[in-house]
């Protein structure tokens, strides 16, 4: 919950510029701004999560996840504050970057706490969740909207962080992270208040414990800065680094490319141009922020039941198929080739899209952060992949407004939905299963190429553990 409840927070932060930009951008707005400064309100959150990333991945490593938490959510706090007392632009790109920096600090902390906390037959779905409550993020935004104003969703928005804050501080720290530290005893003291101590809990525990003993006995104890420098940069030759980061650029660019965050930031907009009617755009966004996230909880309910790669790869083209139907028909009626009247069939075409892309392409992308990068990379990994992410988001988010004034809600989505097949593409050729497996195999598999243990049955917990 605690993870879950940031997550939540998360989503309003994104779908924030939905209310805020109209307002700023309108006649009677306590503060004037012109297009193009508006515009970096709405995307500087990209910017500002790049330092977010990075200081998330060095706290996690050097104070382990509980402590890194606590302090990312802290600058969101009096983000949202600095918003709700702004009377100028400079003012709100303050409180806006500070939001963006928690908001991305804790996107693959989140998944990594998940990850190393829960057991791999509970992973996938708590992973999935945390798209889930990012949805119900962006869907309170827009309630709120219909009641409030600005000032006062800023403040609504401090209530998720202050209670996830809380809930934090409740928690054990993670085993894995103690592993990395030689505190052996009080990781696997950690790992069964968690997990409890069944048979296969016991041999994932064990499994950890040797895996974290081979390879901190080849370094020494102690390294200085100058050694954790060149560690880093040996990582980028090392095949167990290099192709997961791989599979989180493709990853990345699919959860830009599908309108994760593209379509709540400007949902409004979108949906008052594809109906020529924006006293409906409220009712009309509602319903699609409603079908959104109840597709989301339905993958969580999903990726239980079949095999990441498959709802992924699957979602995804389907997705495409539908996106790239809108479009054409949406070009069609600009055209007059078509009638311009239906507008039923756009908004029915993108219901079905967000369905089905919130099935696979939103949720396990952010999902395999936490699964895919081996322990001893994974504050690197996470370093790396949030700049990634970063850039893709400040991308995604600047040029929208401008491709929807150019080039219409047909060719913006049209654009993406392009890229979005390149990633799909690409991901078919570099994504491996990952479902039901420890993050110990998963780690095995990028360092050798395949899955030891792959097929792990009772019995041969019961053989190794009589063994033991």
């Amino acid at each position: 919950m605690g993870v879950l409840l940031n997550m939540f927070g998360q989503g309003m932060v994104l779908s924030y510029p939905s209310v805020l930009l109209p307002a700023l951008l309108s006649p009677n707005s306590i503060i004037k701004t012109e297009f193009h400064e508006a515009s970096w309100v709405g995307s500087c959150i990209g910017f500002a999560g790049i330092p977010g990333f990075l200081s998330s991945s060095f706290l996690m490593e050097m104070y382990g996840r509980k402590k890194a938490h606590v302090a990312v959510l802290i600058p969101g706090i009096v983000g949202w504050l600095i918003i709700y007392f702004a009377t100028s632009i400079p003012v709100l790109l303050c409180g806006r970057c500070l939001c963006g920096f928690a908001a991305a600090a804790t996107v693959s902390l989140g998944a990594i706490v998940i990850g190393e906390y829960t057991s791999p037959k509970n992973r996938g779905m708590f992973l999935n969740l945390k798209t889930a409550a990012v949805c119900l993020g962006n869907s309170a935004v827009h309630i709120f909207a219909h009641f409030f104003n600005w000032k006062t969703i800023a403040l609504i928005a401090v209530v998720p962080h202050m209670l996830s804050l809380i809930i934090i501080f409740t928690w054990p720290e993670s085993p894995s992270w103690l592993a990395s530290k030689r505190r052996f005893e009080e990781s696997q003291k950690s790992f069964y208040w968690l997990r409890g101590n069944d048979k296969r809990a016991i041999l994932e525990m064990e499994d950890l414990l040797r895996a974290q003993k081979e390879k901190l006995s080849q370094y020494p104890e102690h390294v200085n800065n100058s050694n954790l420098i060149m560690d880093f940069i040996r990582k980028f030759k090392e095949r167990s680094f290099v192709k997961p980061l791989i599979i989180v650029c493709f990853a990345g660019l699919l959860l830009e490319s599908c309108g994760r965050h593209i379509f709540p930031a400007f949902a409004t907009q979108i949906i008052g141009e594809i109906t020529s009617d924006k006293s409906q755009s409220f009712y009309y966004t509602l319903g699609i922020d409603i079908i959104i996230t109840a597709s989301a909880l339905f993958s969580s309910f999903l990726v239980k039941i079949m095999k990441r790669r498959t709802l992924l790869l699957g979602s995804g083209f389907i997705a495409l198929f539908i996106l790239f139907c809108v479009c054409l028909y949406m070009l069609l009626s600009a055209k007059g080739i078509v009638s311009n009247e239906r507008t039923w069939i756009p908004i029915l075409l993108f219901t079905v899209y967000f369905i089905v892309s919130n099935l696979g392409c939103t949720p396990i992308p952010l999902a395999l952060l936490g699964e895919i990068f081996p322990l001893a990379h994974r504050g690197a990994g996470s370093c790396v992949s949030g700049f990634i992410l970063c850039v893709y988001l400040m991308i995604a988010m600047q040029a929208t407004p401008y491709l929807l004034v150019t080039v219409q809600v047909y060719g913006t989505f049209a654009v993406f939905g392009t890229l979005m097949g390149m990633s799909l593409i690409g991901l078919y050729v570099t994504l491996p299963e990952t479902k039901d497996r420890t993050l110990q195999q998963i780690e095995d598999y990028f360092q050798t190429g395949k899955f030891r243990n792959e097929n792990l049955g009772i019995d041969e917990v019961n053989m190794k553990m009589l063994q033991s």
